[in-house]
């Protein structure tokens, strides 16, 4: 039977009623307390819309169903019944509101908190919710302006009414949004942890399965990259990076020292320019190009530039590239070695004056780099000739024979090195 129809064998006994209790002043709804409008309806008259519950849930769900594209799935029964079921408990409470203000709002509240995580489940923005809710009104509120002109209600419970509708609307659309957001930010968390444990596969040492990683991948939808390298980031004791600027494709880890960023396909294009606006000027050093696999060498190599740039060994410049870096990373991999290279081969060094020491150190260096040609260590160190043979036959008198052989030569420019290295670093720190 139409729900109008009823009404109007409902209104023939109850009509009266509905008038007679109807007394409130036309417009006027108090506004000072959260459930004002609900209590300015005349107090019989959520029982004269009873009758027309069922039908009036078969509009809102077919109105939303045909009108709502995300919400429409003739196919799937279980979903709908979870809309139905949505639509019933907010015409409930509604009504519950109606005859009792100071209903227990919690258990609505709760129901459309479960609808707002549901949403944010189905990866789905709040808008289509939205719309249903806006269309939900719209098909009662059309309803009861019918009963209205029928003289089926009296015209002064509109306002009434509508200030109680809005209300209403506003309510479920907080509680909602509560749930959307928690889930969304529980998600969020979720995402990240299982980021972050895929940073730590991806710089496992010794190395995981290739089908550990891949499936980890797949859970936070990374694509798996042919090669990828590391880039240790030194942000010192409070982190400074937003994780809005890391590029989608990255993976980032900032809760950890130094923070760590995963690069995949470093050398492939616009790469450079992603790292840099990541970056933002922080120190940071990026280990070689290596396989997914091979992540704790590329971690390894870069956590050991960043310190060695922390002390002034390597250039403190944005971005330290270990690929350019290699003999330095080599010699300075155990310092205790390079250190016992030295006092083997250049202790005779230490028996002269400082600034004398220094400047035969620089000469010898030279002069192994420069395959032992006088004028090129001339010209390298910006000094005639002549001061680089009398260098030379200084050293020629504290070295003596060992200058001639090739692996002792070897050694002693991997001391010298270091030593210069050293020396650098020094002299830039601050006093």
């Amino acid at each position: 039977m139409n729900g109008f129809r009823t009404l109007e064998s409902e209104a023939a006994s109850h009509g009266a009623r509905i008038t007679a209790a109807g007394d409130i002043t036309p417009g006027r709804v108090p506004h000072d307390e959260p459930n004002g409008p609900f209590r300015a309806f005349p107090s019989d008259l959520h029982d004269h819309f009873r009758p027309f519950f069922s039908d009036l849930i078969e509009e809102v769900v077919r109105a939303i169903r045909t009108q709502i594209p995300e919400y429409a799935r003739p196919m799937d029964d279980t979903y709908m019944l979870v809309v139905r079921r949505g639509v019933e408990r907010a015409l409930e409470g509604f009504l519950d509101r109606m005859a009792e203000p100071d209903t227990d709002w919690a258990p609505v509240q709760a129901t459309y908190q479960r609808i707002g995580r549901g949403e944010a489940d189905e990866g789905r923005s709040l808008d289509s919710f939205q719309s249903a809710l806006r269309l939900g009104a719209r098909v009662a509120w059309r309803r009861v302006n019918a009963l209205v002109d029928a003289d089926l209600l009296p015209r002064h419970v509109l306002a009434a009414f509508g200030e109680a509708m809005f209300l209403y609307l506003d309510e479920m659309a907080a509680a909602t949004t509560a749930g959307y957001t928690e889930a969304r930010l529980h998600r969020a968390g979720e995402l990240q942890q299982r980021r972050a444990r895929l940073i730590d596969l991806l710089t496992a040492d010794p190395p995981v399965s290739a089908g550990a990683i891949s499936d980890l991948a797949h859970t936070v939808r990374w694509p798996v990259p042919r090669a990828l390298a590391v880039v240790a980031i030194d942000q010192g004791p409070q982190p400074t990076v937003a994780w809005s600027i890391v590029p989608p494709g990255f993976l980032a880890r900032f809760d950890v020292q130094p923070s760590v960023l995963v690069v995949p396909d470093p050398e492939g294009p616009g790469r450079a320019r992603a790292v840099a606006g990541a970056l933002r000027g922080l120190r940071a050093a990026m280990g070689p190009t290596v396989t997914p696999q091979e992540g704790a060498r590329s971690l390894r190599w870069a956590t050991q530039a960043l310190d060695l740039v922390r002390r002034g060994v390597l250039p403190d410049s944005e971005l330290v590239r270990c690929q350019e870096h290699l003999a330095t990373l080599l010699l300075f991999r155990d310092e205790a070695l390079v250190d016992a290279m030295a006092e083997r081969h250049l202790h005779p060094l230490e028996e002269m004056r400082p600034p004398q020491r220094d400047r035969l150190a620089e000469t010898l260096l030279c002069w192994l780099q420069c395959g032992h040609n006088a004028s090129e260590v001339a010209a390298q160190l910006a000094v005639h000739p002549q001061t680089v043979r009398y260098r030379m036959r200084q050293l020629d008198a504290l070295f003596g024979d060992r200058l001639l052989d090739p692996t002792v030569q070897f050694e002693m420019q991997l001391a010298l090195r270091a030593r210069a290295l050293r020396g650098s670093a020094a002299s830039r720190q601050p006093e």
